[in-house]
């Protein structure tokens, strides 16, 4: 695959990031700013919790749609002619306690204060902020991306954003003539795009303020004590009002694409208003759909429902939880354990699929975005070999139940050592071999319950037994599968249809209402295994 194939098959490709990267295209047709410098694509972090999926999933959207844009380009990651901020609101002052710290009284006592300002309550960084910020960026670095971390703290306190800020000053009125018509009015009379620090408490102040020297940077306010204080608004003595905040660092930092939760589209109306009020440019972007709980509810960094990032990768692969983000970001999605284990096959589905597809079809292949999220390869690079796996999750998962308080990471091992050869265990396999037993180990083994065949179904399991005692132990899992259809199929076992006979099958021999395909099962557990299991199942009849 050339370059120029790359690019005229990106320009036309309907796949969610192209459509995306298309926009910033029209914006810089030939790919770079009128200044020269790089195409910046921003997301955003409110540590005032601890990183969840959902935080992860808009730098990994972000990045698909930056990688999209360098193929619209023909351009590669160390070209730079992009940047990724992961810009963190670090100098928001703490709301409310969040519901899943243990050491609540640390933050209560400091509410209202900057983030990076309040001590860190697990006694490990130098504030709650910057716990919070460690903890992003150590799973950002874990996949591979490539980005910039920004601190607000660090852009406001160190005087990066003064002058920005003394615009916001200048244009002070012109932003209130945009944010009061769209506030209550009890909100209207304590309104300012300015929140000034209390020198006295440390707490960000949500009071009027009167634009002394726009140029200077002063400005005066009520402190909470009553008195009447006039200071500068730099150098972190005050920070902005969110859809100020957010508009103004566009304007400073000259984002050209950011996108964001459907929480936020009333933010990004007001605060795409604003940025061209200081005399910037809103930026591209896509409002995504949430993730939800398996309740239906929205996921909360507060609450701590949902899956969180650990949680995934103890029971999934990191490959899978890309794509399970990848489709359709403008549709819900819920997210809990139970879509796992499919997240982790369909990956490797569409992973095999890309060698033998038409490069067309592999730009719409989320496993080609994936892989080159990260630089996973080459713009010319075509996937090859090793993009598929001998077993699937779920026959994974289906061996490690039947094993039950047994499994273990050892003997799922040596069961597909048997049965793919001895030392052809690859690495992306140990991975899925450590998850299948957790997963089996807290949400499988729990629920199973194996029920005793009835009269035609025990006739049937015989059939199968005494097929078993005659075939060959290394039978292929294809011979295995077509033995299996013929005996469901034959009328004195009075199965309807093969769907019962399946369901048989998985109640009986395994003790779920699903399981995997039969043939592909024993091949993997053995045939004197899966007789084994015939004859428990035959015994409880």
């Amino acid at each position: 695959m050339s370059m120029t194939d790359l690019i005229a098959a990106a320009r036309v490709s309907k796949a969610w990031p192209f459509q995306e990267a298309q926009k910033l295209l029209k914006r810089y047709p030939d790919g770079t700013k009128p200044d020269g410098s790089p195409v910046l694509f921003e997301t955003g972090y409110g540590p005032s919790g601890l990183p969840h999926i959902g935080t992860f999933q808009e730098v990994l959207r972000t990045t698909l749609v930056r990688r999209a844009f360098e193929a619209l380009i023909g351009a590669k990651p160390e070209d730079g002619k992009t940047r990724l901020v992961a810009f963190s609101d670090d100098m928001d002052g703490l709301r409310k306690v969040p519901d899943n710290i243990e050491n609540k009284a640390v933050l209560a006592a400091n509410l209202g204060k900057p983030l990076t300002r309040i001590p860190d309550p697990f006694g490990t960084h130098e504030s709650f902020a910057h716990h919070n910020n460690a903890m992003l960026r150590a799973f950002l670095d874990r996949f591979g991306f490539e980005y910039e971390f920004v601190s607000s703290s660090d852009e406001y306190n160190s005087g990066a954003f003064d002058e920005a800020l003394r615009q916001v000053l200048r244009k002070n009125q012109a932003i209130l003539d945009i944010m009061l018509p769209t506030l209550r009015e009890e909100r209207r009379q304590t309104y300012s795009p300015i929140l000034p620090v209390s020198p006295i408490t440390g707490v960000v102040l949500q009071v009027p303020v009167e634009v002394v020297d726009a140029e200077a940077g002063i400005v005066r306010f009520t402190d909470a004590d009553g008195s009447v204080v006039e200071q500068s608004a730099l150098g972190g003595q005050s920070k902005l009002q969110w859809k100020v905040d957010w508009a103004m660092r566009w304007y400073a930092l000259g984002v050209d694409y950011e996108m964001c939760g459907k929480d936020l589209t009333d933010s990004v109306t007001q605060s795409g208003k604003i940025v061209q009020v200081l005399g910037g440019r809103k930026p591209e972007g896509l409002i995504y759909e949430l993730f939800l709980d398996e309740k239906g509810e929205k996921i909360s960094k507060s609450k701590g429902n949902g899956l969180t990032i650990e949680e995934w990768l103890t029971y999934g692969s990191e490959e899978s939880l890309g794509l399970y983000i990848f489709p359709n970001p403008k549709s819900a999605k819920q997210l809990h354990v139970g879509v796992i284990p499919r997240a982790v096959d369909d990956y490797w589905q569409f992973r095999s699929a890309l060698p033998t597809q038409e490069l067309d079809k592999q730009l719409g292949n989320p496993a080609w975005h994936l892989l080159r999220a990260n630089g996973g390869y080459e713009a010319e690079e075509a996937p090859g070999a090793g993009d598929s796996l001998p077993v699937t999750y779920g026959l994974l998962l289906n061996l490690a139940s039947v094993l039950g308080t047994e499994a273990t990471e050892e003997n799922l091992r040596e069961y597909l050592e048997t049965y793919i050869g001895a030392g052809k265990v690859t690495p992306e396999l140990e991975v899925l071999i450590g998850t299948a037993v957790a997963y089996t180990r807290d949400y499988i083994a729990p629920t199973l319950s194996k029920r005793a065949p009835t009269a035609n179904e025990a006739a049937a399991l015989q059939a199968l037994d005494a097929y078993l005692a005659a075939a060959p132990a290394d039978a292929s899992a294809e011979d295995l599968q077509t033995e299996v259809y013929e005996i469901g199929k034959r009328e004195e076992y009075g199965f309807e249809n093969l769907r019962d006979w399946f369901k048989a099958l998985y109640q009986t021999l395994l003790g779920s209402d699903q399981g995997p395909r039969m043939g592909s099962f024993i091949a993997l557990y053995g045939i004197a295994n899966s007789r084994k299991l015939i004859a428990e199942a035959l015994s409880r009849g």
